[in-house]
């Protein structure tokens, strides 16, 4: 068919040939690339299928989407080393803190896998409304007095980011050190002016992985995903909020999106700016950055949090391995929200296998998502967690865009992480995890309540929805480890 096309527009048979010979021996060799990986199989059958059935298209896809960065550094250890001396982290005996055998070996393990150092002395307070959160922002970027580090996915050239922006202008005229990133991709519907404004009004301001030729192919697929404050050294913000109105005015429907983000302060606060500095330095040439500690505010206490954090360039994929590691080790109850559901086998297993042991597994994800591709994705692997015993439930009244796991009494990850393959694998993400009690139940109390806004799927009912739903289903659920 090929062939024929290019005899149709003119070009002699020989050079048809030689084409297509070209053509053939690119192919095979990102097929031989693709098996020399050694991925996950079923990701590896995906992408050979894509580059031997659709010629040009699966080519191109895989150039885009389907390379790995593992085993690359964004910045070199000896320099990751050298900005971490900078913060000189209190540490803890984790013997004397109140954990459990089990929780004590995911610190360790997040700890080896990101350098999330354990700390305690912190105090947190939970949002589940953009319209607090953003007043809370406002306030505390007003009363900046040294530093602004400010790094987001989306930052929104709208209502709500002009605000944020002239804010940051604001400060920085007033001799307030402001940095701020933003992701290239994640923030392609702002414009240009918009970022080169506040550049031009003292903000330092940089997109990360800026894709522009001929690097496209190299850097499109690889998103910051992160969205973390850092205000004077003492004042910490992390979740899934992005600074869009939706989140606080709502969207076209007049909802506004649920979400859930953390204001912080104490020892936690230093891993915040670490992770920031790390994302500023990421040409792999440390800047000198006058940062100066937080440790010496006034808290004393044994809230334990880690900020761990994961992205395509690292050896394991940080958060999916310690994601599974809770999940192994529970023993009452798992409650999960997430915008998208597209677990690895080893999640999907590892649910399955708490449900099966009767632990109250529970995944709470949207009814209407803003993706189709990824609802029809996500809703294809319902069936399978019915039958495991896991209870499904569709969130009614907006966007569900919370990324959040509550698991037995004392543990909550929450952050930039969905729980799908393109934030455990392609992303550059960041979870707090937070090992406390209090912290636990609030959370707990918050996920019941949004519990009363959802429609619980039943299989015998879920069985029966539309031939038509039921295939795309099945057809997207075939890229699912590509999208």
């Amino acid at each position: 068919m090929t062939a024929n096309i290019m005899l149709w527009i003119g070009l002699p048979l020989w050079v048809t040939l030689l084409i297509l010979i070209a053509y053939s021996i690119t192919v095979f060799t990102m097929v031989v690339v693709v098996l020399s990986e050694n991925r996950n199989p079923i990701r590896s059958l995906a992408w050979v299928l894509a580059l031997l059935f659709l010629p040009g298209i699966g080519l191109i896809f895989y150039l885009f989407f389907g390379r790995s960065l593992r085993g690359q550094h964004i910045m070199s250890r000896r320099n990751k080393r050298k900005l971490l001396n900078r913060f000189h982290p209190r540490t803890v005996n984790l013997e004397e803190q109140p954990l459990s055998s089990e929780e004590k070996t995911l610190v360790k393990l997040a700890r080896n896998l990101s350098t999330a150092i354990y700390t305690v002395n912190n105090e947190l307070r939970i949002f589940t409304i953009g319209r607090d959160k953003f007043e809370s922002l406002r306030y505390d970027l007003r009363h900046a007095k040294r530093s602004i580090y400010l790094q987001y996915y989306i930052f929104s050239d709208d209502e709500l980011g002009t605000e944020i922006s002239d804010l940051l202008i604001e400060k920085a005229r007033e001799g307030v050190e402001v940095k701020v990133i933003y992701d290239h991709v994640g923030s392609f519907s702002a414009k240009n002016k918009f970022f080169r404004r506040m550049r031009d009004n003292g903000v330092e301001i940089h997109p990360f992985f800026k894709v522009t030729f001929p690097q496209l192919a190299n850097r499109i697929n690889w998103r910051n995903h992160r969205k973390i404050v850092v205000i004077d050294s003492e004042i910490g913000y992390i979740g899934g909020m992005n600074i869009a109105d939706r989140y606080e005015k709502g969207s076209a429907d007049g909802s506004a999106w649920r979400d859930t983000h953390f204001r912080l302060r104490g020892d936690i606060v230093d891993s915040l700016a670490y992770s920031f500095l790390v994302d500023w330095n990421f040409q792999n040439t440390t800047q000198k950055v006058d940062y100066h500690s937080g440790k010496g505010c006034d808290i004393h206490n044994h809230v334990g949090m880690q900020l761990v954090t994961s992205g395509p360039t690292g050896a394991y994929n940080n958060i999916a391995l310690c994601f599974q590691k809770a999940i192994s080790t529970a023993t009452k109850s798992i409650y999960i929200q997430t915008p998208y559901f597209l677990p690895t086998d080893g999640l999907l297993h590892a649910l399955e296998a708490a449900a099966l042991a009767n632990i109250d597994v529970r995944i709470m994800m949207p009814r209407r998502s803003d993706s189709k591709m990824l609802q029809y994705a996500s809703f294809s692997y319902v069936t399978q967690c019915l039958k495991a015993g896991i209870k499904i439930y569709l969130f009614e009244p907006s966007m569900l865009h919370v990324k959040a796991m509550i698991v037995d009494d004392t543990l909550v990850t929450a952050g930039s992480t969905n729980f799908d393959f393109r934030s455990f694998e392609n992303n550059f993400e960041a979870n707090l995890f937070i090992y406390d009690r209090s912290t636990n139940r609030a959370m707990r109390d918050i996920f019941f309540s949004d519990l009363s806004k959802c429609t619980r799927i039943r299989l015998n009912t879920w069985i029966e929805r539309p031939r038509l739903q039921r295939t795309m289903e099945s057809l997207v659920r075939l890229v699912a480890p590509i999208l």
